[in-house]
């Protein structure tokens, strides 16, 4: 369960100008498929990379799912100011 990841995923997708998609401290694309390798081959079910990310999934079964969509919707709308 990758958080943003430096890929072409929000050029792509148009996003060069949210939050995310500025953020310079995406996650290495090779680190994360090396965590997810990782952890298929210990058998496990999944696992989470980033600081941010791990942050979010400890409280995504404490914090309602609204606030954590109002959370990604900061994130991921695009700025209205530049």
């Amino acid at each position: 369960m990758p958080g943003p990841t430096a890929t072409e995923f929000f050029d792509r997708a148009q996003m060069e100008d949210t939050p995310v998609g500025r953020d310079d401290t995406k996650d290495d694309p090779a680190h994360v498929a090396r965590m997810g390798y990782d952890a298929m081959r210990r058998g496990d079910s999944g696992v989470v990379s980033g600081f941010m990310n791990k942050g979010q999934a400890a409280f995504a079964g404490l914090i309602p799912d609204t606030v954590l969509a109002q959370m990604h919707r900061r994130m991921a709308e695009p700025d209205r100011n530049g």
